[in-house]
């Protein structure tokens, strides 16, 4: 019967004693959970990464607000603002070469700089018009560029698997054999010296500011539909600099085209298979001509350039905000404790 007395108070004890190092063992779990992420922490692409653009490229803004690289690029976790505001607590600041070279912006060297906090250099142009680089050394940790060789490469263009354009069909009913669309031009440039050659064996229709016959966005690819081959010519021929003229006036108008920039196999790394004439296979611009006029009179010829339709498609890359989002997406890739201490060197490769 004692026995039997002491049982309720002895149960009594042993839950109070439970209530009471509740606390203890609560903290010591905490404890345990916070070496462990301090030993462990979460992947790149688990955590939230901020994405400070300093300032747009060539003055031109776009909407943040919200989610966006989520939100139009399915890519989580990852966040852009414009706000200088958030220069504290940024993990990344990417820095656009134009304004930084004219003076329309400049480093926030008299800010302190978060020992995390990596600076991104970035430019879609090539090194002619990447003027005042060398002050720049020893400043930023990765480059972000079309180039290949880039710590986040962001392309004009690419050539994904998959059948393109449903339908697609070349038609040689055209009423124009090539065009060239050019908005600055300088008389030392080799695309001026092919271009002044080759328009006395081709008829050549040219559009833009250089001709003062400037075509206005809604008509740029309906204008080069209608030709039969477009001149894709580079204003520079730099290392992996191919841009817009080939990935959407060509490629997206529909037409052949004749590429002058990188090296052949440079475009064969990235184009799509039997797409385009490149201008350094033939010995003279008289060659070319013929060419291009053979390929206009043989149907046959002229479709082999557009059987790439059945078996891959073309992305063009446009907007900042994608190109922004694609860092979070190489951020785990990218070197830690990185510094180009000659960015010129790197630039004018």
């Amino acid at each position: 019967m004692v026995t039997c007395g002491l049982r309720p108070l002895f149960l009594l004890a042993v839950i109070l004693l439970l209530l009471s190092s509740l606390p203890l063992l609560l903290y010591h779990n905490l404890v345990i959970q916070m070496l462990y992420v301090q030993q462990y922490p979460a992947p790149a692409s688990q955590r939230n990464l901020s994405i400070l653009l300093w300032h747009w490229p060539f003055g031109q803004s776009y909407s943040l607000s919200g989610n966006k690289c989520l939100e139009m690029y399915g890519i989580g976790h990852c966040f852009l603002t414009d706000d200088r505001s958030a220069y504290p607590t940024a993990d990344i600041v990417v820095f656009h070469h134009q304004e930084l070279s004219n003076a329309a912006s400049a480093l926030p060297m008299h800010l302190p700089r978060p020992t995390a906090q990596g600076w991104v250099w970035l430019s879609m142009e090539p090194p002619v018009n990447n003027a005042n680089v060398k002050r720049l050394n020893g400043v930023f940790n990765w480059t972000m560029s079309y180039r290949r060789d880039a710590d986040v490469t962001v392309p004009y263009g690419e050539t994904l698997p998959g059948a393109g354009m449903q339908g697609f069909q070349s038609a040689l009913k055209h009423s124009c054999f090539a065009s060239w669309v050019v908005s600055k031009s300088k008389p030392n440039q080799t695309r001026v010296d092919v271009y002044q050659s080759l328009q006395k064996y081709i008829p050549i229709q040219v559009y833009g500011k250089w001709k003062k016959k400037p075509l206005p966005d809604d008509r740029l690819l309906p204008t080069i539909s209608k030709c039969l081959f477009y001149l894709s010519f580079e204003n520079s021929e730099a290392k992996d600099y191919i841009s817009e003229k080939l990935w959407r006036n060509a490629f997206q108008a529909g037409t052949i085209p004749v590429v002058l920039g990188p090296s052949r196999p440079t475009y064969e790394e990235v184009a799509p298979p039997h797409s385009f004439i490149h201008v350094a296979d033939f010995k003279s611009v008289v060659e070319l001509a013929a060419y291009l006029n053979h390929v206009a009179a043989d149907k046959q010829a002229y479709e082999e350039y557009f059987k790439w339709h059945k078996t891959h498609r073309i992305k063009t890359y446009t907007d900042w905000r994608e190109r922004l989002c694609q860092i979070c997406l190489k951020y785990p890739s990218l070197p830690t404790r990185k510094v180009y201490q000659d960015l010129d060197g790197w630039v004018n490769r």
